[in-house]
């Protein structure tokens, strides 16, 4: 008897095994190299080989989830510091410690002006092994940290010893070799404002690495959130020192100064009553709140309206002072701009036509503004309490945000494997969407998108699902990117979410970005055949000049008709321009772009011979051999309008006109 063949299935067991396992990405690679050596047959082999890239990206998308896990629990475990801790000292080490941790650089520390000896000295350091760099002192305005105090803005640089864009020193240069660092980035410790209009720098925390390196923009934002922090605690624990310097001072006054005395008691209450509500808000994160739940607390402990807005003027939250939520429309977001815009460069919470307003900020990125309604006047306490809850919800945005760009990453592998191949296990698909919280056989709409601006679509795309009330999903496919939204009774159609989505979408990437929708569709098979047809309808729309715009396959006209209805297209086009496809690819001529030109041009020989470049003549003996390949009756009226369709059907469907 001759021996059974090989099976796949021990080495699609052995994958499973191995993921358990967490075992590294060499082991999964070679299982196919395994099964082939085992003599596995092509067919079957070419299944583990499939299975085994599929368990590489489960095992990067898991890693990258733990990783960012580790990130999240690292700021609230900062958080929570900040609410426990009274000592400056060990707050301060908390965040230097965490920002090296969540970063994952070499060394992490924080340096303070001396306002008695005119320099800067180093405050805390974490990961430092030169004694040298921690007792480093600079003189204003030297070296990255002090381009970052002069601008009040983060810098980074991946090679410190070649960059020329801030003052190098030896003592300085002395103190960063000594520590062996290379790629350095800094970020502003802000608080209150100057005359100038512009934030009070009070500090720069810093992250470094002793190699080259390039930081991203959200280990620019997660920095600045921790300064945020640290500035808040530097400027509380002077301000209660201050507090007691002067209760301590006061203590043996006589009567006249009961007065002041007082006022010194009231500021000290206020002071206390800021730091409680602080505590009170952090503690709101780290029990899971949301941004509603932020607004609320506010909205409580100020006694007025508070409503949450996005960067486009969208309401993300709005509460009474008793907790009800409030009807809230969407605000004015020029007038919101200009508001937030005054916030930031102020670094305070500004008064405008009787409303409160204060920017929640990532660094310089605007995540949101808070605007406190029904309230003229804001004594310094208050005004303090509204700044503090504008770093709060800037630290929850910033943290939903990661977790989104998470999950949605994990749920974008789904969605593409839906569209590339959706016929091979539907079922799968449905049960893999269930478990990841994607209800594949509910009615959703699909969306495709592109912009000129391509690499800031994604992200823009992701603000757009997770800013508003719009549940959705997302990913890049083809050039393009797909939003998979849910859909209900009562909910937009394609064509206003399509208009929509162009719209928001085209205001937060600053470029036209197209959108075509179809749908509602339900199940794998409807869903991929759904994106096929909102493909097509961008591709029509793109022929058709309406870049920027937002459509679906119905509202494209006669056009819009024949892509909708999946008729046979490729067979039209060969039944009305076929002759002079074939006879241009046999010839080398060009019958098909002549015919093209000439009705592009209204039927003007003068203008189509200059919109092809070449002599009258030749357009006119172009169109005499179109005369006897299709017929007399070419240029009739009903006989036009087929060619005109075909034609741009021919372009749409992907032709080249010769």
């Amino acid at each position: 008897m001759s021996a059974p063949t090989p099976s796949a299935a021990p080495h699609l067991r052995r994958l499973l095994d191995l993921l358990s396992e967490d075992a590294p990405a060499e082991a999964l690679g070679a299982v196919s190299s395994q099964a082939r050596a085992a003599g596995v047959p092509a067919g079957d082999l070419a299944e583990v080989e499939r299975a085994t890239a599929t368990a590489l990206r489960i095992r990067g998308a898991l890693r990258q989830h733990r990783r960012r896990e580790l990130q999240l629990t690292a700021l609230f475990d900062t958080a929570g510091d900040l609410a426990a801790s009274r000592d400056l000292d060990d707050v301060l080490k908390a965040i230097v410690r965490r920002a090296r941790m969540l970063l994952g650089t070499d060394t992490a520390y924080l340096t303070l002006p001396d306002e008695e000896a005119g320099d800067t000295y180093m405050r805390v350091t974490d990961g430092s092994v030169s004694v040298l760099f921690q007792r480093l002192r600079l003189e204003l305005g030297e070296g990255l940290g002090g381009l970052v105090a002069q601008t009040a803005s983060p810098y980074a640089t991946p090679d410190y010893r070649t960059d020329d864009r801030f003052r190098h020193t030896h003592n300085i240069n002395a103190g960063v070799l000594d520590e062996g660092l290379v790629a350095i980035l800094g970020v502003p410790l802000l608080l209150g404002s100057s005359r100038g209009g512009t934030g009070k720098v009070i500090g720069v925390l810093f992250a470094a690495d002793r190699a080259p390196r390039v930081f991203s923009p959200d280990e620019v934002a997660l920095l600045c959130s921790l300064a945020a922090h640290a500035a808040i605690a530097i400027d509380t624990a002077r301000a209660l020192a201050d507090t007691r310097t002067a209760l301590a001072e006061l203590a043996g006054a006589n009567a006249e100064l009961a007065e002041a005395n007082a006022a010194v008691r009231e500021h000290s209450s206020a002071m206390q009553r800021a730091e409680e509500a602080h505590d009170r808000l952090t503690d709101l994160v780290l029990r899971g709140g949301d941004v509603k739940d932020v607004a609320a607390a506010v909205a409580g402990l100020l006694d007025a309206p508070l409503t949450i807005h996005d960067p486009g003027g969208r309401p993300l939250a709005a509460v009474r002072p008793d907790g009800a939520v409030l009807a809230a429309d969407s605000m004015d977001a020029a007038w919101l701009a200009e508001s937030a815009e005054e916030s930031r460069t102020g670094a305070r919470a500004v008064h405008r036509d009787g409303r409160w307003i204060c920017a929640v900020l990532a660094g310089q990125e605007l995540l949101a503004s808070l605007v406190l309604h029904q309230r003229q006047r804001l004594d310094d306490s208050d005004r303090r309490l509204f700044e503090r809850a504008a770093v709060v919800t800037g630290l929850l945005l910033l943290l939903r945000r990661r977790v989104a760009e998470t999950e949605n990453r994990i749920r974008g592998e789904l969605i593409t494997d839906l569209l590339t191949d959706a016929e091979r296990d539907p079922a799968g698909l449905a049960e893999r969407g269930r478990r990841l919280g994607v209800d594949l056989d509910a009615p959703h709409l699909l969306l495709v998108a592109e912009a000129g601006a391509r690499e800031k679509l994604g992200a823009a795309v992701l603000r757009y699902l997770f800013g508003g009330d719009i549940h959705g999903v997302s990913a890049e496919h083809a050039g393009t990117v797909v939003l998979m939204i849910a859909w209900g009774d009562g909910d937009a159609g394609a064509g206003d979410a399509a208009r929509a989505a162009a719209a928001q979408l085209g205001q937060l990437v600053q470029a036209p970005v197209t959108v075509a929708a179809t749908g509602p569709a339900r199940g794998p098979r409807e869903l991929a055949a759904g994106y096929r047809e909102a493909a097509r309808c961008l591709r029509a729309m793109r022929v058709l000049g309406r870049t920027g715009e937002g459509a679906c396959v119905d509202e494209l006209g006669f056009l819009g008709v024949v892509l909708g209805n999946a008729q046979d297209v490729d067979g039209f086009v060969d039944a009305t321009l076929g002759p002079l496809l074939r006879y241009d690819a046999r010839r080398g001529t060009h019958l098909v772009r002549t015919l093209s030109a000439y009705f592009g041009c209204g039927g003007s020989l003068i203008r189509a011979k200059d919109e092809l470049h070449v002599h009258v003549n030749t357009v006119v003996q172009r169109l005499d051999r179109i005369q006897v390949l299709l017929g007399r009756d070419w240029n009739e009226p009903d006989r036009a309008l087929e060619l005109q369709l075909a034609l741009r059907l021919n372009l749409l469907a992907g032709g080249r006109e010769r």
